[in-house]
């Protein structure tokens, strides 16, 4: 009998060990106990790895948006700044030669025989007058300074001009605009001496120094018959317009 209890006890008792080894067995693959721990001791590396910054290599280029942007700012601020220098730099070349051209182009110069055409009008009123017209025939705008010196036929010398004729400023001709003076040709009297009929008439301009002429001459016809002079001969200053020199 005693060895029958004994052999049921050792049976009972491995039966009792199988059963715990199942019960670990369960324990271990039901996601609890020792696995549980794994997961714990893992979880900490697993978001590190999420974390770009922590797990980029110190002096590694960086690739992510935050990087990039600031470097796609920069080349758009880099290309701006060479535009901006670009379009401040000073032009040259053609542009100023055209400038330096057209200034050239446009500054006045002195009214003479090549630059305009000179009319020689005998006037009814006032009687015994001649009226010079002055054409400028130019591009440029050109001035008409002092008055006419004028020669009829071969005379030796040229008439005083009527100082009360003076205008207060230089006459200014555009291109296609005329000036004007008179030639006062004898006394209505008959009372100066050296009376003759001119049959040619040469004009002479005046430069800006009023001390001689300059340019070429003009030489405008006159009537068929010609016009009487005298020694009464004078002439009026350059006018800008036609009454003020027929008024002398």
């Amino acid at each position: 009998m005693s060895n029958l209890r004994t052999s049921r006890t050792r049976l009972v008792a491995a039966a009792a060990g199988t059963v715990l080894a199942a019960l670990a067995l369960t324990a271990c693959g039901d996601g609890t106990g020792t696995q549980d721990e794994g997961a714990a001791t893992k979880s900490p590396s697993a978001s590190a790895s999420t974390d770009t910054g922590a797990s980029t290599p110190e002096g590694a280029p960086r690739t992510d948006s935050t990087a990039a942007a600031p470097t796609a700012a920069s080349g758009a601020r880099q290309a701006a700044s060479k535009t901006s220098s670009a379009s401040r730099t000073p032009k040259t070349g053609s542009s100023t030669g055209k400038s330096t051209g057209s200034s050239a182009a446009t500054t006045p110069v002195t009214c003479e025989g090549s630059n305009t055409k000179t009319v020689a009008a005998p006037l009814t009123r006032p009687v015994n007058h001649l009226l010079l017209t002055v054409t400028n025939t130019g591009s440029r705008t050109c001035f008409l300074y002092g008055y006419p010196a004028v020669r009829f036929d071969e005379a030796q010398s040229v008439p005083p001009v009527i100082e009360d004729s003076q205008p207060q400023a230089v006459v200014t001709l555009e291109p296609g605009q005329s000036g004007y003076a008179s030639v006062n040709l004898s006394a209505t009297d008959g009372s100066a001496a050296h009376g003759h009929t001119a049959k040619s008439l040469t004009v002479w301009f005046q430069g800006r120094s009023l001390s001689g002429s300059v340019g070429r001459s003009a030489t405008p016809a006159l009537p068929a018959k010609g016009v009487y002079v005298d020694d009464s001969l004078k002439v009026t200053y350059w006018q800008q317009d036609m009454d003020d020199a027929v008024s002398w």
